[in-house]
């Protein structure tokens, strides 16, 4: 058999990355913990230097290396932008956090750059054990994020469920890999793509597979009834990490369920439509009935966040409606969007959680944020641009986000299923304006005085503006999500 070089080019970022990693595990070995802050300024310089490579290396053009089993894509390219951007932006929120808390240490640094680099992998992947080699580099490394503080019993609790669960959903994504190859014959995704389309793959083995790996998706993005792990981890992992959890992963999870369903499976896509549909109903119905419940403000994130997955569902159920190449784009765009849309507000509002916490004090209980406004008119303000463009309201990017997958639900004319996501939005909408009410309304508990780094106060205040901003102009990111998915498809 001839061995054929693969062609590392579209690959540089991750060859970057990985090299840096372990320049920077190398250097912690050298100056310990006297300059731990050159380990933070090594990572953001990495994350810099793979947003250069990313974007030298895109050419607009698919590209298959490493014998298919890696695409360079549009797609891939923007999405990785965004993780990078992600990234960054988690970091520096985190900082003060972490030295507070005696947690700043190389290890959070190292493991946010693996999971970077499994998230890359992630968005890349154009083969069945691709991603599975990148989604369990991404995951590894959030389970030991979550144990990253030791003496916590909480946190310790929270990883070991992440794990459990975590790894019981790999197993059923794995099996239902090893499914469509016994029913397709290869584990390339275009491979299976062209069998399917081709009518040689076996019918049964196949739906029977596509349930296992639906089950495993559903899990990564958090959906109903695999929602299970994401209250208690997002409460019992410190606060920067429950904010890495939020934002980064969640774009390598979407461009996962677009590389396996729309890329892989689009010909069967009326056996998982169905599926899709009934959990993208359920969780936005728990999501946002949960979250009403919730005193702790990380856990009402967290059912939040089942809701907001569910919206997004809708979008990619939208896309497989219509043979029309060009509705399907529309709807795709519409769930691209939505999940940008999402980590932004995410990141902003946990970042404000960071904003508010200090040694030895968890700012993570609604109670918490009680006269905010008098402490800090400023961020209050941000704070409210981020529960109202969650809740939907005009005219933020949360707004335009919603708008626009209901919009290609009611283009499907499921009139049913877009009246629900209204009603269960218009009950969403309670607990995030209940944070506003708090901040503005109510007196507040604690006159400690907010103190955090000028690169946090910059970041968080421009985090904030983005949201607002980019829901006055939203033409700007959905046409960047719309040109990216069509040179791409």
């Amino acid at each position: 058999m001839n061995f054929v070089m693969p062609d590392f080019f579209p690959a540089a970022a991750e060859i970057f990355l990985l090299g840096m990693a372990c320049v920077i595990l190398l250097i912690d070995l050298v100056v310990g913990d006297s300059k731990r802050w050159l380990i933070a300024m090594l990572t953001q310089v990495t994350l810099v230097g793979c947003a250069a490579i990313t974007v030298y290396t895109a050419d607009g053009q698919v590209v298959l290396t490493f014998n298919n089993m890696f695409v360079d894509d549009l797609l891939a390219d923007f999405l990785k932008l965004l993780v990078y951007v992600s990234v960054a932006v988690t970091l520096i929120y985190s900082r003060g956090y972490l030295v507070a808390r005696a947690l700043d240490k190389a290890e959070f640094y190292l493991l946010a750059l693996f999971a970077t680099l499994g998230m890359m992998v992630m968005i890349s992947a154009a083969h069945f054990v691709t991603i599975y080699l990148g989604l369990e580099l991404m995951s590894l490394s959030l389970y030991a994020m979550v144990a990253l503080d030791r003496d916590s019993a909480r946190a310790t609790e929270a990883a070991m469920k992440y794990f459990v669960l975590g790894a019981m959903a790999s197993g059923f994504l794995l099996y239902g890999m090893s499914m469509l190859y016994g029913a397709t014959g290869t584990l390339e995704i275009g491979g299976v793509a062209q069998a399917i389309y081709n009518g040689v793959a076996n019918e049964k083995v196949l739906v029977f597979g596509l349930v296992f790996i639906v089950s495993g998706l559903a899990f990564k993005l958090g959906l109903v009834p695999f929602h299970m792990w994401i209250p208690d981890v997002y409460q019992g992992a410190p606060t920067a990490v429950t904010l890495f959890i939020g934002s980064a992963p969640k774009l390598a999870a979407f461009a996962m369920t677009m590389r396996l369903l729309v890329y892989g499976m689009f010909e069967v896509a009326e056996q998982w439509q169905l599926m899709l549909m009934v959990m993208a109903v359920l969780s936005m119905a728990l999501g946002n009935l949960a979250a009403i419940a919730q005193s702790n403000l990380k856990r009402m994130l967290a059912y939040s966040t089942i809701s907001h997955m569910g919206y997004m569902l809708l979008g990619l159920i939208s896309g497989v409606a219509s043979g029309d190449k060009h509705f399907a784009l529309n709807a795709y765009s519409a769930a691209m969007y939505y999940t940008v849309a999402y980590v932004m507000m995410s990141l902003g509002t946990f970042g404000t959680i960071l904003l508010l916490s200090r040694a030895g004090f968890e700012a993570e209980h609604l109670d918490d944020f009680k006269g905010l406004n008098q402490r800090s008119p400023w961020f209050a303000a941000i704070m409210g641009i981020l529960m109202f463009s969650m809740a939907g309201v005009p005219f933020f990017i949360g707004f335009f986000a919603k708008f626009s997958v209901l919009l290609a639900v009611v283009d499907t004319q499921n009139y049913w299923l877009a009246v629900t996501a209204v009603f269960f939005a218009l009950i969403g909408a309670y607990y995030y304006l209940r944070v506003v009410k708090l901040m503005y309304f109510d007196a507040p508990t604690d006159t400690a005085p907010i103190k955090a780094s000028l690169d946090m106060r910059l970041m968080l205040s421009a985090n904030g503006l983005a949201v607002a901003l980019l829901g006055i102009f939203p033409q700007t990111v959905m046409g960047l999500c719309s040109f990216a998915l069509l040179r791409s498809l």
